[in-house]
């Protein structure tokens, strides 16, 4: 997903996923889909738990699924 085409929402997490840090998220508009952290975000060891707000980063080709940014909240 390239930077440029991207473009930013946010949303908070309904549900932690046990796979490959996956969360489910919903919008605003109550629209829900699939988000993982960013890799520099994982290696940060950081964990989400349900009712957090968050950044995510969507493509225009897939709106089914998204990136988590926290690299505001992590000073990275």
């Amino acid at each position: 997903m390239a930077a440029t085409n991207a473009f930013r929402v946010e949303g908070v997490v309904t549900a932690v996923l046990p796979q490959n840090d996956l969360y489910r998220v919903r919008l605003a508009n109550g629209h829900e889909l699939l988000a993982h952290l960013t890799g520099r975000t994982r290696r940060g060891g950081v964990a989400l738990v349900a009712g957090e707000k968050v950044n995510l980063e969507l493509s225009p080709y897939d709106l089914s699924v998204g990136r988590i940014r926290l690299e505001e909240k992590l000073n990275l």
